[in-house]
């Protein structure tokens, strides 16, 4: 005779049952997207934009500066105002973003000419748009997302109640970590769902804890504090005074900040640098460095002493636990933290997450016709 079950064990079975078929078309849209999302930079550099992103270093040359830059590019395409300027690295192009344009143009880093210019919509973008609103309205789509991924969290805690077998033996043990493909096409679907699942779940769980980080800033202020994290002073730019009146000069102070950042602030990836030119008088030089695996670093400068503010962030290494959290937290959602290795695990682990609500179902489904038989 089966022991009866508990009321603890009935509401986790009805939960993972009946929420997770309520929100299985909302989870498999997002682990799709994100599954298609985390080599994103890596197809469009290899596939999409092989034609002209690989870059050969000329011997002895060192990339144009910002304001070099700015003057060809400005030439070439005078209708565009520009601020922005991306540098990937010394092999390869630099990314302008033009002002109110959905254009984006991608320049030669030594000669400036410009390669390429393109929508800033792309089929990406199309993804994207499905991953954090599922193609809806804006407000619609955010609620949408954000609740849906906190069930999912949740249901993969009530899947590893399910999972837990009753008495740990050997039988036990290889059920529970084994697909028998030779079964029966049911049990090889429980399997699919129940093994795979399993294996996936720290993976899972991470994705899903840090979207809720990213949706809901009560989380991200709570998983900060408990990581004991302390603000600190909340630093003003105020205006700066005796500007130099001509654009020109202000060009020249971007060129410091950027080789002032190639050299002497960047510990990662130092060729790679985001610098933006200040529009107004009161705002701060600023520029993003350290991109590596899925984390950066923003750094801003004063317009007139070029000295760095103090709202800048620090070396990621040296920044206290907390801190560290909220500063990987993209990357550990992306799976971008350790690199090549870590995204292909995630991709793996996207594609499970992608195929539980459908063999969920499929169990639900086969129970039912056999309740009803």
């Amino acid at each position: 005779m089966a022991a009866k079950k508990s009321t603890f064990r009935k509401i986790n079975d009805w939960f993972h049952l009946w929420i997770g078929i309520a929100c299985g078309i909302p989870v498999m849209i997002i682990s799709l997207t994100g599954c298609l999302l985390i080599f994103e930079q890596e197809i469009r550099q290899q596939i999409m934009y092989a034609d002209w992103w690989h870059i050969t270093p000329p011997a002895h040359t060192k990339p144009l500066p910002p304001s070099e830059i700015y003057t060809r590019v400005k030439a070439q395409v005078p209708a565009h105002e520009f601020h922005r300027f991306w540098y990937y690295g010394d092999d390869a192009p630099v990314k302008i973003t033009p002002d109110n344009s959905d254009t984006l143009i991608y320049v030669h880093p030594y000669s400036g000419k410009v390669l390429a210019e393109l929508d800033h919509e792309d089929i990406f973008d199309f993804i994207e748009e499905g991953h954090t609103l599922l193609w809806m309205p804006q407000k619609v789509g955010i609620q949408v997302v954000r609740w849906s991924t906190a069930i999912f969290f949740f249901l993969l805690i009530t899947g590893v109640v399910l999972w837990l077998p009753k008495k740990w033996n050997k039988k036990t043990v290889k059920d529970s970590f084994t697909v028998k493909l030779r079964a029966k096409r049911k049990r090889i679907n429980y399997d699919l769902h129940n093994v795979l699942g399993f294996y996936s779940l720290v993976f899972a769980v991470l994705m899903a804890f840090t979207g809720l980080i990213m949706a809901f800033p009560l989380i991200r202020t709570g998983v900060f504090n408990l990581a004991g994290g302390k603000k600190g002073p909340n630093i003003a730019i105020h205006p700066l005074e005796n500007l130099p009146a001509d654009t020109n000069s202000l060009h020249k102070k971007v060129d410091l900040v950027w080789e002032k950042v190639r050299h002497q602030y960047a510990h990662f990836n130092t060729s790679a640098i985001s610098i933006h030119i200040p529009e107004k008088p009161d705002k701060a030089i600023y520029t993003c460095t350290d991109m590596s695996n899925g984390s950066w670093r923003s750094i801003y400068f004063d317009q007139q002493t070029l000295s760095q503010l103090s709202s800048s962030e620090s070396n990621i290494k040296d920044a206290p636990a907390a801190t560290w959290m909220m500063r990987s937290n993209y990357a550990l959602h992306v799976g971008a933290i350790g690199g090549g290795v870590t995204k292909t695990l995630y991709f793996l682990a996207c594609l499970i997450c992608t195929s539980l609500p459908v063999t969920g179902f499929y169990i639900w489904w086969g129970k039912r016709k056999k309740t009803r038989k």
